[in-house]
């Protein structure tokens, strides 16, 4: 199937759904970028911050660019630009960085708290607690330019649907306890983004709001 077809797919299945589908586009070129854009997707996911700084102006300005992987505080300026959401915030000062470098663009940068869901150890993310400290820090309420909307994790790789499901389901709970605790009265704070090409269909089940699939859009890289 074509990139078009492929994405296609993917929308009929998120009709009725409050999930959004994040078009993982890191390691692909401009031109099948444009074909994914001229096919409805509108929301691009990179994981390096050299890639998305260099495709970024060749590409339509309505994209709304995702940094997906980690992020170092040093790489923070080439994305503050023009990066719509930050989905791997695992520090406060990787909060307080992009605090920084949005203000000096004078807009603001959306976040996701990333969560340690998974049993592999290769996986990164904040504990709960660790999350708490944030919150509460007088640092982050003094932020300005970034907004927390919502959590990301990463399950473990694996076909065991209940463990999986399990870790989704874990990271849901998170979302609904930072947000009857922290978030009750902001509207933003409704992102849940979980599922990738593997595992995408559990993480709906268990309430993703934000799918983020490359493989099964663009097909295995050789």
């Amino acid at each position: 199937m074509s990139i078009a077809e492929n994405i296609a797919s993917f929308e009929a299945q998120l009709a009725g759904t409050a999930a959004r589908l994040v078009v993982v586009t890191k390691t692909h070129p401009v031109e099948r970028l444009r074909e994914a854009y001229e096919a409805g997707a509108r929301i691009f996911g990179e994981n390096r911050v050299q890639e998305m700084a260099a495709k970024q102006p060749e590409l339509p300005a309505d994209i709304e660019w995702h940094q997906i992987g980690q992020l170092q505080t040093n790489k923070v300026k080439y994305l503050a630009p023009f990066v719509h959401t930050v989905e791997s915030i695992d520090s406060l000062r990787l909060l307080l960085e992009l605090d920084k470098q949005a203000a000096k663009h004078n807009r603001i940068i959306r976040g996701l708290l990333q969560f340690h869901i998974a049993q592999e150890d290769t996986k990164t993310g904040l504990t709960l607690p660790e999350a708490e400290e944030i919150l509460q820090s007088a640092e982050y309420q003094a932020l300005r330019h970034v907004r927390l909307t919502g959590v990301m994790g990463i399950a473990t790789h694996s076909p065991d649907e209940a463990l999986v499901r399990g870790e989704f389901h874990q990271l849901r709970q998170y979302f609904d306890y930072l947000k009857a605790t922290y978030f009750a009265a902001d509207e933003e704070f409704r992102e849940i983004s979980m599922g990738m090409s593997a595992d995408y269909p559990w993480a709906l089940a268990e309430g993703s709001t934000l799918i983020r699939v490359g493989s099964a859009i663009f097909g295995s890289r050789g």
